[in-house]
């Protein structure tokens, strides 16, 4: 679900800040979007309501992303006891003009898949950051 749809109390639109931040930090060039998925029928019926969306675009085509734009899903679990929700993952695609490129996912073994990937120093940063979303998500409240 789109990141600005999910942002309903100053905790998670804090959090969602903060990955934003995190990115931007290690990926200056790249430009954030909160709202990556269109509101149209077809595109509701494919979001997550269990995940927080972000987008990400370069100027032009990125030479060591091998893509133009990249989507960042967290997504997460709600324990049906303990009642407490946490991020169980990330799944992280880039995009080119022919649609995805690649693909990373945090849930299995972190490895990329595609007709291309990240050159290996953008991917291990990608990683890097992925780590750093899941403890932003993960840390006990306060």
């Amino acid at each position: 679900m789109n990141a600005a749809e999910q942002a309903t109390n100053l905790e998670l639109a804090s959090k969602i800040a903060t990955v934003v931040n995190l990115f931007k930090f290690e990926f200056p060039d790249a430009k954030s979007d909160l709202k990556p998925w269109k509101d149209d029928p077809e595109t509701r019926e494919l979001v997550d309501p269990d995940s927080i969306d972000i987008g990400f675009h370069f100027p032009g085509i990125s030479k060591s992303w091998r893509s133009r734009s990249i989507l960042i899903q967290i997504r997460f679990h709600q324990d049906p006891i303990s009642h407490s929700r946490r991020a169980i993952g990330l799944e992280v695609a880039g995009f080119d003009h022919r649609g995805e490129a690649w693909r990373l996912s945090t849930v299995e073994n972190w490895s990329f898949v595609g007709i291309s990937s990240p050159a290996p120093q953008v991917g291990d940063k990608l990683k890097q950051v992925c780590r750093h979303i899941l403890e932003v998500f993960n840390q006990p409240n306060d």
